[in-house]
């Protein structure tokens, strides 16, 4: 039987577990050169970022933060840790992640999550905000144009 748009009953929130397994989904999909350059990387899943996280941002709201990467990144000397210095780590914000995605149906979860991580993984390579953006733009005017 075929539940309607309005019968929710069976449905449940993607839990820490669902998550982790997209986020280990969108790692091993990564191509190369990018796969070995984020194998150091470890990646983890929490419900939301922590308050001092947040205020770091100047963000009021937990659901404005959908990943953080923290560490030291390729461009920073990040290639070999040095003794005693945490792992570089992507973190997945799974309340944030599903709020984005309850309001922005044009992207199933796993796509979002994908995306998330990428970004973050694009701070470990080295790239701001602003060379993400610019570099999405890119590749989506060039989908616009084929």
């Amino acid at each position: 039987m075929a539940l309607s748009k309005t019968d929710c009953s069976g449905l449940y929130a993607p839990t820490l577990d669902d998550f982790e397994a997209l986020a280990s989904a969108a790692l091993a999909g990564l191509p190369e050169p990018f796969a070995s350059l984020a194998a150091d990387v470890t990646c983890s899943v929490a419900e939301f970022a922590e308050e001092e996280i947040l205020a770091g941002f100047g963000m009021e709201s937990p659901f404005e933060l959908m990943g953080l990467f923290s560490g030291i990144g390729l461009t920073e000397d990040g290639a070999v840790p040095q003794t005693g210095q945490l792992p570089n780590t992507v973190y997945l914000y799974r309340r944030a992640i599903l709020d984005y995605w309850a309001e922005n149906d044009d992207n199933t979860l796993g796509e979002i999550v994908t995306h998330v991580l990428i970004h973050e993984l694009g701070h470990h390579f080295g790239f701001s905000d602003e060379d993400m953006e610019a570099i999405e733009a890119a590749a989506e005017s060039a989908e616009q144009d084929h």
